[in-house]
């Protein structure tokens, strides 16, 4: 388990902010060019080496990659470049991955971590080599230099809180399934402790279940045991730590013959998702602001391989630890709870999703409905 300073905010923002909010480029602390005192210790033509988990869950290759490789472009002047790999769920070849770009000798390593464990031996190799390495989004064990993500526990706890809440008052005698997120990630086991603080003694815990590697048809499988086991009519809702497995809960539900699917949870607002909360069939899921997290995690990569310690120091004011390191200088981005109340005013605001994406033909009515047009 992953732990964090004590002082540290937990509140949910209410609504998305700009997604430019930490970017300190606006408050006359910019990284690049030659308006700062700052003696880099590299110029703007750096390397940024990315490591991506991968490809199931589309928000890498649609948010996170774009919006890394233009904040490097814009804190360089057009000089910094980004290499890109996505390792594909596969954690031996993210090693290998790793091991390339300290080989091509990049200036720093942003890596969000098929297996915290088993990429340290990498995260120690770039560190021989003198290449800082910044966990992105999962916790990656090893001698890091800095940890950016969202606010982990908070996210479980925003996902359990919604789930008593549509069970109603007497959710203490309903019984609920815990589908987690996959074993090797660090971020699941904070996800899951966050949401059994909500639950616990508030429902009945009927089974909970880890899902290896995020994978929806490992959740398929292990929904479809739980209504073997229990009953359809015993379900009274689902944990879903993420979108992914929420839809295979859900299309699981339906294959069973319910008319209306029980409450089910989730998280990353995807496309699909916020078009299943709009239909009825997801109540609920976490928004979680991806250009914001990118944006300031491009802007510790390129302060710390210049040596602009007072703007990195700015951007990483909380403390984690993991299991091999203490006190990881870190920033943990807040989330938003995304239901159909506030689509317009997280997503679409920040410009996530456009309306015509969103309100296609399927989903027009009920987007009418909710007054989004």
């Amino acid at each position: 388990m992953n732990t964090r300073n004590t002082g540290l905010r937990r509140t949910v923002v209410p609504l998305a902010s700009s997604v430019m909010a930490v970017t300190l480029a606006g408050c006359g602390m910019g990284l690049g060019g030659s308006g700062t005192s700052a003696s880099p210790t590299k110029g703007d033509d750096i390397k940024v080496g990315l490591l991506l988990p991968e490809k199931e869950n589309t928000r890498y290759d649609k948010f996170d990659y774009p919006i890394i490789k233009e904040q490097v472009r814009k804190l360089t002047e057009g000089k910094g470049a980004v290499v890109y790999e996505n390792a594909e769920a596969d954690a031996a070849k993210q090693l290998r991955q790793l091991q390339q770009m300290v080989d091509d000798k990049v200036d720093v390593i942003l890596v969000d971590a098929v297996d915290a464990v088993s990429i340290a031996k990498g995260v120690n190799k770039a560190k021989e080599a003198g290449i800082p390495v910044i966990a992105y989004d999962r916790l990656a064990q090893g001698p890091i230099d800095a940890y950016i993500s969202f606010d982990n526990e908070l996210v479980g706890e925003v996902q359990g809180k919604a789930l008593v809440s549509a069970l109603g008052s007497d959710s203490a005698s309903k019984k609920i399934i815990m589908m987690n997120g996959s074993p090797t990630d660090p971020n699941a086991a904070q996800f899951k402790a966050g949401a059994q603080s909500e639950l616990q003694d508030k429902v009945i815990i009927a089974k909970s279940y880890d899902t290896t590697d995020w994978k929806p048809e490992n959740a398929k499988v292990n929904m479809e045991k739980s209504i073997q086991n229990f009953g359809l009519s015993n379900i009274a809702g689902v944990y879903a730590a993420n979108d992914g497995i929420a839809g295979a809960v859900i299309d699981v539900f339906k294959a069973a013959g319910v008319s209306k699917v029980p409450p089910v949870t989730g998280q990353d607002s995807e496309l699909v998702a916020v078009q299943r909360i709009i239909k009825g069939d997801q109540f609920m899921s976490v928004y979680k602001s991806y250009p914001q997290e990118a944006s300031a995690a491009a802007e510790m990569a390129v302060a710390r391989v210049q040596g602009r310690s007072i703007e990195f120091d700015a951007l990483t004011r909380d403390k984690v630890s993991s299991p091999t390191n203490k006190n990881i200088p870190s920033q943990l981005v807040p989330v938003v709870d995304l239901t159909s109340d506030n689509i317009r005013k997280t997503v679409i605001q920040d410009s996530i999703y456009t309306v015509k994406e969103i309100c296609t033909t399927p989903y027009k009515a009920a987007c009418n409905s909710l007054g989004i047009k």
